[in-house]
């Protein structure tokens, strides 16, 4: 593989929103141990995800590719 060339990031989310025209919004959790008292903590975060020619509803789980910023907020693919 070219060194040039980077793998691209795949995240899994839920969708939270689809009201946007041709935006949905992907809210992505993640766990992890605190490093002192070990507790497993739940953060989350949203992310405006450009959606193509696919469709997905409310409560989805869908997978998506990190891409060149296409606006502002706007820097990830829907893959499926």
């Amino acid at each position: 593989m070219d060194k040039n060339i980077k793998a691209k990031k795949k995240i899994v989310g839920i969708v939270v929103s689809d009201k946007m025209e041709g935006t949905v919004s992907v809210k992505v959790t993640r766990s992890f141990a605190h490093s002192k008292y070990k507790k497993i903590l739940r953060k989350s975060k949203k992310y405006l995800v450009s959606k193509s020619d696919l469709n997905p509803k409310v409560g989805d789980v869908v997978n998506m590719v990190s891409i060149r910023p296409l606006s502002k907020r706007v820097a990830h693919k829907l893959v499926n």
